[in-house]
């Protein structure tokens, strides 16, 4: 472990990574996401200047082009690239320094352009693993497991016995390595159900980082906050990069090399994402939605950010403003139902979706006419769209996808006109739908391209357990009861409010835990989903793991109605 001592500087900067606070380099950004009872999105203000699940599946992505940059700045960029390849291929056998590289990329948001250096680091060290070798060191075994895990390698959490005395505690030598305690509990996040020794040891991590809070040494103690509150592997990786590289620091030579290649790719792809924002305005305002529906929200900018987490490569730019489109429906509808239509009108919109006929709109009012006429331009041009890209006609798939939503919705709407709460079971099956999840990674499966099969689209048709489970967490996480600071005045209700009426004396402390444990529980169902096998391509996979990431910031609105940490975020990214 000689090189274990001489990377302290690194090794402590990697801790600094973890902060989330995002300095935007762009102080002419200008935004505050309201309900439309409040100010509204104006891009006017806008001055314009990957998790590889399965590792023997390859995605196929279309090449990348980069708006307003010159071919210098381009060819400069390229360059730089193949020295970060060479650093990656040049590792050898230091175990710890590749862990580190590999950890590095990743955080920086780079690691798209390094998939098959990645890939043959990890097979060297999964080997590694299986022979029961680096285990010595906390911090090395902790980011080994965790790297490995996400990148798709199954590797057994009995690793972690080890930690383990012959009278089966845990040795006390560890509960002094911060550093270590962090990676722990790190790696605790990527469990799975049954695996009570990870289990223990993300408690038995997190007890002691919680006392570390008390320490003196408070620049140390907002590290381990930061960790505890915002792990790697539940965190959006492209929305941190900023914050990690303003403390990714070190006297090793690779280190800034990473760095400058960092620089370089954030305003490549930052180019790239205010291209996308230009065409999803355009989109949004020849749509003229927001003029005929007056009381619906009105926030493109806010919709696009869900296709830009979720979608992170750089190259799925077509698809990305592709997907604003329905996801942008989805919240129409949502206030169609929730604040403005009455049970007769929204009876018979559900009834003219379930049908997709014209005779079945006739008798709808004019607002709900122009949201299906909206509806079917926008599924046909998508439908049209995969079908000359892939050879696969998806209308079909998407238009039983909306008649899903809508029959949620329409349960959701009964409930409330007589005054019925029902059973947490029942709410949550009924909530996973309505939450438009599902029909959002409908449209994006075809969209993407990766493993279009007639086998794989019944799969995608059915709701399957990977979208089940994102779904669930977007559900649990909105019923947590920030969403009602939007100041929508509708009439959803929450998995809190049925708990409680099911459970007489809870207080809303105790439910508000529940869904925390709920919701936990469920991360470890999506982390067993997305280890191979499972059917789907890696992109697709990853963005199932992003929904479950990106609804925190979607879903933590402040006394002013705003989304503080999202609004940081776009400034940073766009």
């Amino acid at each position: 472990m000689t090189y274990l001592k001489n990377m302290n500087v690194c090794r402590y900067s990697y801790k600094f990574g973890l902060l989330l606070s995002v300095v935007s380099l762009n102080t002419n950004i200008i935004y505050c996401i309201h309900h439309p009872t409040g100010s509204k999105l104006n891009f006017t203000n806008i001055t314009m200047s990957t998790v590889h699940i399965h590792p023997s599946r390859k995605d196929n992505y279309p090449s990348t082009e980069y708006p307003g940059l010159t071919n210098e700045f381009q060819m400069e960029h390229a360059k730089k690239v193949e020295e970060v390849r060479s650093v990656l291929k040049e590792v050898g056998e230091d175990t710890l320094k590749a862990l580190l590289m590999i950890d590095a990329v990743q955080r920086l948001g780079i690691d798209y352009h390094f998939h098959g250096e990645i890939e043959a680091v990890l097979e060297r060290l999964y080997t590694k693993f299986n022979m029961s070798d680096c285990h010595n060191d906390l911090y090395e075994l902790a980011l080994g497991f965790r790297l490995l895990r996400q990148e798709g390698y199954y590797v057994s959490a009995d690793v972690f016995n080890n930690l383990k005395d012959k009278e089966g505690k845990v040795q006390g030598k560890i509960s002094r390595d911060i550093e270590g305690l962090m990676g722990l509990y790190e790696a605790s996040q990527l469990s799975i159900k049954g695996e009570d020794i990870l289990e223990e040891m993300g408690n038995f991590s997190s007890q002691l980082l919680n006392a570390w809070n008390t320490n003196d040494d408070q620049s140390q103690a907002r590290i381990v906050r930061n960790t505890l509150g915002h792990p790697h592997h539940k965190s959006l990786a492209r929305f941190m990069a900023k914050s990690f590289l303003s403390y990714f620091q070190g006297t090793e030579g690779w280190i800034n090399v990473f760095k400058e290649l960092a620089k370089m790719d954030f305003n490549l792809v930052k180019s790239i994402h205010q291209k996308e924002i230009r065409q999803v305005s355009k989109w949004w305002k020849d749509l003229g939605l927001a003029k005929e529906l007056k009381f619906a929200r009105n926030q493109p900018l806010k919709w696009y950010m869900w296709p830009l987490a979720v979608l992170p490569h750089p190259s799925l730019s077509e698809q990305r403003v592709e997907l604003t489109k329905p996801i942008s429906l989805v919240y129409i509808i949502d206030d169609i139902f929730d604040v403005h239509g009455t049970l007769d009108e929204l009876t018979l919109f559900t009834e003219a979706v379930n049908r997709w006929e014209y005779e079945a709109v006739e008798p709808l009012p004019d607002y709900m006419k122009t949201c299906f006429n909206a509806l079917n331009g926008i599924t046909n041009e998508i439908s049209s769209k995969v079908y000359k890209d892939y050879g696969w006609n998806p209308i079909d798939s998407l238009r039983k996808s909306w008649a899903i939503l809508w029959n949620a919705f329409l349960v959701e709407a009964r409930w409330f006109s007589v005054g019925h709460v029902p059973k947490t079971d029942e709410y949550l099956k009924n909530g996973i739908i309505s939450s438009g999840v599902h029909v959002v990674l409908v449209h994006m499966f075809f969209l993407l391209g990766h493993g279009i099969t007639k086998r794989n689209v019944d799969i995608v048709d059915d709701f399957p357990g990977i979208i089940s489970s994102a779904a669930t967490i977007l559900r649990l996480w909105d019923d947590l009861g920030s969403a009602k600071d939007e100041n929508q005045e509708g009439h959803d209700g929450s998995y809190l409010d049925c708990y409680m009426k099911e459970n007489p004396g809870t207080s809303i402390e105790n439910a508000r835990c529940h869904v925390m444990h709920y919701i936990s529980e469920t991360w470890k169902l999506l982390n067993w989903q997305c280890l191979p096998p499972n059917p789907f391509s890696s992109c697709f996979t990853k963005a199932c793991l992003n929904v479950a990431r990106m609804v925190p910031l979607m879903y933590s609105y402040d006394g002013n109605q705003c989304l503080p940490s999202l609004e940081e975020n776009m400034k940073s990214l766009v």
